[in-house]
């Protein structure tokens, strides 16, 4: 059998497999209404656990199916064709919560928060930007001070995906990143950052702002978490005090490769739409794929998807999930696809219509979904800075 760029070996073909007919079966028919009243569908999440998905890449020690790169975006390519919002609460938990613990972790903490996570009984986040610090992520605010064998911690995060399940209820347990007081020196410019894991238990951690009436990714929520004077143990630190910028980094890729496989999935069902469409809707007693203007929307979408998601797929293939330093290429395949899916979304509308511009035909959610990948997890001129910059070591790509 010839070598398959996105599905390299039989267990991702059959992964694939699974996951798709789990997406056609049980989150395609209820896409629609959980945008509509911007609801997380917790019931749905859960089901994940049950495949083993919630812990895609986690140690299998601790729950986990112990798979890599190319699986993960696999899951988020086929769950975005359908619900791009509902794939973004499974990364926030499976990625940005579950991958970060199980890589940057000690081993009693993946034994205390992993088998949870990747079953469905807890619901994780991560909480890094804040209301005036989301790119500048040394710009936090959030205080971390230590007391003894805890840390106090006050600040607030902004923009939190899963940081409530309903409008009263928040998400189970957090990575937060704040400044450590006791390793930044007064009035420092370059802060040194300590990651934390914050149950909702703790007394004075809150659920602050439930941000409502987004453009897109309504079927996923987004809420401020508020930390006044919470007391977390030293048991609790991940990765060392002041370690957090590599556990950071580390995540960032992964998290950056999985968004770009979302912006795959909405262009890959994008196209689908628009190819049926065109072919069976007729204008002047001919099909619409049989006039130049409807070609060129349509074929130059399959060949920026296809370019997409072949640099997504030959990136994932070799990344490892424990080491960092490919930030150019998880920079640069998030730059690329997440203008792309909004671009063939864009087409997809202009193909059908007035039909594209109504919920009946998936496109106008699609198209609102996938502007958020321009600026969720790295906004487009942030990568373009960062790849500018890794570039300026090289004489010669090849």
């Amino acid at each position: 059998m010839s070598y398959d760029l996105f599905n390299p070996t039989d267990e991702h073909r059959a992964l694939r497999e699974m996951v798709r007919d789990f997406t056609e079966r049980e989150v395609e028919p209820q896409a629609a209404e959980h945008d509509r009243t911007e609801s997380f569908n917790l019931p749905l999440f859960r089901k994940l656990g049950e495949l083993g998905l919630l812990g895609i890449t986690a140690d299998p020690n601790h729950g986990g199916s112990g798979m890599d790169a190319t699986a993960a975006c696999i899951v988020h390519e086929e769950l975005s064709a359908s619900d791009p919002g509902f794939a973004l609460a499974y990364l926030a938990h499976s990625m940005l919560f579950v991958n970060n613990l199980s890589v940057n972790g000690t081993e009693e903490q993946k034994a205390r928060f992993l088998p949870g996570s990747c079953s469905g009984a807890l619901v994780g986040g991560m909480c890094m930007s804040e209301a005036y610090a989301g790119t500048d992520v040394m710009g936090m605010k959030t205080r971390a001070r230590r007391d003894g064998d805890h840390y106090v911690l006050n600040g607030s995060k902004m923009w939190i995906t899963n940081g409530g399940v309903s409008d009263t209820e928040m998400g189970d347990i957090f990575l937060v990143y704040a400044c450590d007081d006791e390793l930044t020196p007064e009035g420092s410019s370059r802060p040194k950052l300590t990651l934390f894991l914050v149950e909702k238990e703790r007394d004075g951690f809150s659920l602050g702002q439930k941000i409502h009436d987004k453009l897109g990714m309504r079927a996923s929520t987004t809420a401020e978490l508020v930390l006044e004077d919470v007391r977390v143990p030293v048991t609790n630190v991940v990765g060392g005090a002041g370690g957090a910028i590599g556990s950071m980094m580390r995540n960032l890729e992964i998290e950056r490769v999985t968004l770009a496989a979302m912006s795959c999935g909405i262009a890959r069902r994008s196209v689908e739409i628009m190819n049926t469409y065109a072919q069976e809707r007729t204008s002047f007693g001919k099909p619409l794929n049989h006039f130049g203007q409807i070609q060129r929307h349509i074929a130059e979408s399959y060949a920026e998807y296809m370019a997409g998601r072949s640099y997504t797929y030959s990136f994932a293939n070799r990344m490892g999930l424990s080491t960092s330093g490919t930030r150019l290429d998880s920079d640069g395949v998030k730059l690329f696809c997440s203008t792309m899916g909004k671009n063939v979304a864009d087409r997809a509308i202009q193909v059908l219509g007035g039909f594209g511009y109504v919920g009946e035909y998936v496109v106008e959610r699609l198209w609102r979904d996938a502007k958020l990948l321009e600026i969720g997890g790295g906004t487009i001129e942030a990568h373009q800075k960062n790849m500018t910059q890794d570039l300026s070591r090289f004489d010669r790509l090849l």
